[in-house]
């Protein structure tokens, strides 16, 4: 899927905006995610490639948890978000590298070493090749190492009905207020008072509610796949399947962790 850069949602303008809500309880909630999906409490000597690093939010969790980490992202935006929190928290750390690289260059990806811990939570799905990306991103795990991908849940008609919805919202401004009219009611309106009627005030993953509504709207490129698809991609190339987090059926984004198994 070749896409225009003026139709690309800009993710980096959105991190920007979700960093001046960050805070200590946001990062405690990214850090245990970590640790819960991967099953790992400590990431001391161990190395962790943030594909995609957007806020910069989850390299700073895996720095914290004592990782050596290099984060990367598409957008100079986000890239720039990332460098903040650097600055904020860890300046001047020689542990936690950081530059803009896309994962469908080949040329860079070959400039990169390997990781005991590869992540891209919803990031291969908005790069306009996303079978392309899972291969490249494969390549990146040290043997016996960890790959935690989240990607968007393949629903048939109801998908198709997304793309179109993000591609609107990202033709103009027009585009983007009708979008945001549409379906703020549900998106975040209905969504925020379930939320509050059950007693769930904090967002999983330290995320924000309207940040992830306007995320989930603009979010294009988008592609989906059924988590057998994701399954079969990485079994053919030694990994095994080690954890495993749907959303349902619903739109939203499965989760996987794979390890890479000795040959």
């Amino acid at each position: 899927m070749i896409v225009k850069e003026s139709r690309r949602f800009p993710f980096g303008k959105n991190w920007e905006h979700f960093l001046e809500l960050l805070d200590d309880a946001r990062v405690e909630e990214a850090k245990k995610s970590l640790q819960t999906m991967l099953e790992i409490q400590e990431f001391r000597n161990k190395s962790f490639l943030d594909a995609g690093s957007g806020s910069g939010l989850f390299s700073l969790a895996a720095r914290m948890l004592g990782a050596s980490v290099f984060s990367f992202d598409f957008d100079e935006e986000a890239v720039a978000c990332t460098k903040a929190l650097r600055r904020q928290f860890f300046p001047d750390d020689f542990e936690w590298k950081i530059q803009r690289g896309d994962v469908l260059d080949q040329e860079f990806l070959n400039s990169i070493q390997t990781y005991d811990i590869v992540y891209s939570w919803g990031v291969l799905h908005h790069t306009g090749a996303m079978w392309t990306a899972l291969e490249n991103i494969a390549a990146l795990v040290n043997v016996e190492g960890y790959l935690y991908i989240a990607i968007y849940n393949d629903q048939g008609l109801i998908s198709r009905y997304w793309h179109k919805v993000k591609e609107i919202y990202n033709t103009n401004s027009v585009g983007k207020m009708l979008m945001l009219c549409v379906h703020m009611p549900y998106l975040y309106g209905l969504r925020r008072l379930v939320r509050m009627i059950q007693g769930r005030d904090k967002v999983p993953r330290g995320m924000d509610l309207w940040r992830d509504m306007v995320d989930w709207l603009g979010g294009f490129p988008f592609e989906v796949a059924k988590p057998e698809e994701i399954i079969r991609v990485f079994t053919c190339r030694s990994f095994r399947l080690v954890a495993l987090k749907t959303c349902g059926g619903r739109h939203g984004c499965n989760e996987f962790v794979f390890r890479k198994e000795k040959l």
